[in-house]
């Protein structure tokens, strides 16, 4: 493959970014200068950046996230033209096996950080997901290797690369680079600006119905997407189309419980259950539950869209078991979209959306829980309880045990759900102290036993 070398110091660069700027335009216009973009910074927080025609310095920041020493890289993966969900579930499994290949091989000599493009005045869509890759040896090869990785896709709509460079002046330029037959070649060129921070978090207006759903047919059409290459799905939509759409709640009271990790949870659940003697169900229910692991390791889009239909198949279940019984549901909705937009929102939890957003809102077409509890410990109890763990966990919970700042968005989050909220119950105490707690809780809650 031929190479084209690197300049030490660029003094061309200026005066070769004005010329393919000008030869950008006026084939596509000014869609590309238009796109802003946020990196997740090591302390969890967000820079956001911009591209110009003019030059212009980057601020401290961004100098020292994309100039020397060493190279940075990214890229964004676009969404296909269409219409529905089948653009954003094309789009999340591309960006998935992106970063299963830039996880292994000699990509891995690179630093990864989440860099999400998006346009500014919060158009619903527009959002791409991407990453900034670090290599801090500046490898001769790592160009080319990424250009072999992103020319191997086999979607109509790749990513294309863009490498950043500092000139002599201290001004950065991204460069855009294609393989086109043997050679590498550089197709646009523009200068990194510093863009002013959004007043929130730019994903927010794609993360209902691609991460939190707010009704059975929004997270069904995702499933329906799928049908193709995972044959399970095509199963849960048909268990999910058997339950009836119009269901009511029996007279006897429907209690949810969530909990982090350590919080003795599922202890809890099953204690209260025999104490008041209640149904006790599970979401996801146990004739979707074999098919987890499957689902777990898909992208946000299709995870979430399988635990959503599971809490519709645990509706069902309720709406019968609670006409004879008090119910006890071990996790329900506001588990499936807290651990949603904790994933989704880069950052720290100060980005989280804001209280009373409606991403925070029951489903009108999901039946509601009488009372929902979150069971929580304090850090010294909750080391304790994780020393010698041996249960098996999923992804996020994996995350939540490894990962302070997620723990702490998934707190926010819970603390922020409404209508209905969650009950706080400290769970550090005794498993005898904890169950009478709840117990209380439950009877002064007023509703039938």
């Amino acid at each position: 493959m031929a190479l084209v070398s690197r300049p030490r110091a660029p003094l061309w660069l200026g005066r070769l970014s004005r010329r393919l700027c000008a030869r950008h335009r006026a084939c596509t216009g000014n869609m590309v200068r238009q796109r802003r973009f946020a990196v997740e910074m090591p302390d969890c927080s967000l820079t956001h950046f911009v591209l110009g025609d003019t030059a212009g310095h980057p601020d401290s920041r961004l100098a020292a996230l994309l100039g020397p020493p060493g190279r940075s890289y990214a890229l964004c993966v676009p969404l296909v033209p269409g219409t529905g969900c089948g653009p954003r579930v094309q789009a999340a499994r591309m960006h998935q096996r992106l970063l299963l290949q830039l996880r292994r091989g000699p990509l891995q000599r690179c630093q990864l950080s989440k860099l999400l493009g998006y346009s500014p005045g919060d158009q619903k869509g527009e959002a791409q997901h991407g990453f900034l890759l670090r290599d801090p040896s500046d490898h001769p090869d790592t160009r080319r290797d990424l250009l072999q990785l992103l020319n191997s896709c086999q979607e109509a709509a790749h990513p294309q690369l863009a490498e950043f460079q500092a000139d002599s002046q201290g001004l950065l330029w991204q460069r855009l680079w294609e393989l086109q037959g043997d050679k590498q070649v550089q197709v646009d060129c523009a200068c990194v600006l510093p863009a002013q921070e959004p007043l929130l978090h730019p994903l927010l207006p794609d993360l209902l119905n691609s991460a939190v759903f707010q009704d059975r047919d929004a997270a069904r059409a995702v499933l329906e997407e799928c049908t193709s290459f995972i044959p399970e799905a095509r199963a849960v939509l048909d268990l999910v189309d058997q339950c009836p759409r119009e269901i009511q709640k029996g007279k006897f009271q429907v209690i949810a419980i969530e909990g982090l990790d350590a919080t003795g949870k599922s202890t809890v659940t099953q204690a209260v259950s025999e104490s008041l003697q209640a149904v006790l169900l599970q979401s996801p229910p146990p004739c979707i539950s074999q098919w987890r692991k499957i689902f777990d390791d898909e992208p946000t889009i299709i995870r979430r869209a399988f635990y959503s239909l599971g809490n519709y198949l645990v509706a069902s279940e309720i709406a019968k078991e609670s006409a004879r019984f008090p119910v006890i549901v071990d996790r329900y909705w506001h588990s499936t979209a807290t651990y949603a937009i904790a994933t989704e929102v880069s950052g720290g939890p100060q980005y989280l959306p804001p209280a009373h957003h409606p991403v925070y809102q029951w489903p009108e077409d999901l039946l509601k829980p009488d009372l929902v509890l979150l069971l929580t410990v304090n850090p010294e109890e909750r080391v304790k309880r994780l020393e010698g763990r041996g249960l098996e966990k999923t992804k996020e919970e994996a995350e939540l045990e490894a990962n302070n700042v997620f723990r702490q968005k998934v707190e926010v989050t819970y603390q922020r759900m409404e209508n209905p909220s969650c009950h706080m119950v400290d769970a550090s105490p005794s498993r005898e102290t904890v169950l009478q707690n709840v117990l209380q809780l439950i009877r002064s809650s007023g509703h039938s036993l």
